[in-house]
């Protein structure tokens, strides 16, 4: 008996060291992580993997609850509860935050990477940096930058091959400058509309179609009244995982580089999953009867003239030095 009591106090002690030393600083402490995907996407992975990263860092005393599918509201509802320290984390789409630092609408420029190695080059370098050191003021820290994909157009009317395609298709978009002026140069008529609220307005027909990388078009079963879906990656889309400031002041530096890590370990496993969804979804969407089309390179080229005067009058009222940033990084990422 005295040998397993060995054994046993042996083991405890072995687990105890196992926690990382860090752990010792952690407090018991519950963290909310509200999100607008459901529980199926690549977002609700990465939200998952970064809890159980915390969690073994911090010997189980930091709890993330996840909160998907807009449970704690639409995407502006939990900016404003994460300033306010109510929610304490949240990973929206980067162009929600172009109403309070606009220089994030340069993420969201046509057209500007052509592959996912340029976007990861473009958000983890200087460029990516500079925004986020924007953030706190606001009342919010960001952890780094996840995947969403590159957006694509579905419509209920015709396939799109060419710009030409989406004149006069009513076209809901996120509620964003960059995004609305972008499709008004194609001569569509963009409709700002929260996301909860999307796919009554295609089934109603209220609008013709929508853009959004695959796995959002998948997962919300807009297969079901979109007829098709066009390759247009028109803009490559992140998601940028939140905290509260005032909860961030409430942590330790322990507890805060336990933060970190996680999130960054947790950033490439979300990335990994959310292209290798992307790509079986393209799939899943034509075996569900979408009708699916690549835009050929020439006709990308024109989109992307006909959006370059949206780009330049941004860029124009945009803090100089960023967009210089932002220029220098297109090049560099580009060779």
């Amino acid at each position: 008996m005295r040998k397993l009591h060995r054994s046993l106090a042996a083991a405890g002690l072995a687990l105890a060291l196992a926690v990382p030393a860090l752990a010792q600083e952690a407090q018991e402490r519950v963290i909310r992580f509200g999100h607008l995907n459901n529980a199926d996407h690549p977002v609700s992975f990465g939200v998952k993997r970064f809890a159980e990263l915390l969690a073994a860092k911090s010997g189980g005393k930091m709890k993330v609850q996840e909160y998907p599918a807009s449970q704690l509201g639409n995407e502006m509802q939990q900016q404003s509860a994460l300033q306010g320290g109510v929610q304490q984390m949240s990973a929206p789409a980067t162009t929600s935050l172009a109403g309070i630092v606009k220089e994030f609408g340069l993420v969201d420029f046509p057209f500007a990477v052509g592959n996912f190695a340029q976007a990861d080059a473009l958000l983890d370098g200087p460029l990516g940096q500079a925004l986020v050191a924007k953030l706190p003021e606001k009342g919010l820290v960001a952890l780094g930058y996840w995947d969403l994909g590159f957006r694509n157009v579905t419509n209920s009317k015709r396939p799109i091959t060419r710009p030409e395609d989406l004149e006069g298709l009513k076209i809901r978009v996120i509620p964003n400058p960059v995004f609305l002026e972008t499709f008004k140069s194609f001569k569509a008529n963009p409709v700002p509309m929260p996301f909860a609220e999307l796919y009554g307005a295609l089934e109603s027909k209220a609008v013709d179609g929508q853009e959004n990388p695959y796995s959002v078009i998948l997962s919300n079963k807009f297969f079901e009244v979109q007829k098709f879906v066009s390759a247009t990656n028109h803009v490559y889309a992140a998601n940028i995982v939140l905290v509260s400031k005032k909860f961030w002041d409430t942590l330790n530096p322990a507890e805060q580089k336990m933060m970190r890590e996680a999130a960054d370990e947790a950033r490439g496993y979300q990335r990994q999953v959310s292209r290798a969804a992307a790509q079986r979804a393209v799939g899943e969407l034509q075996a569900k009867g979408a009708k699916f089309n690549e835009v050929a390179p020439a006709e990308q080229a024109r989109m992307r003239q006909i959006a370059r005067p949206v780009i330049e009058r941004f860029a124009a009222s945009y803090d100089p030095a960023i967009v210089k940033l932002y220029n220098d990084e297109l090049a560099r990422i580009r060779k």
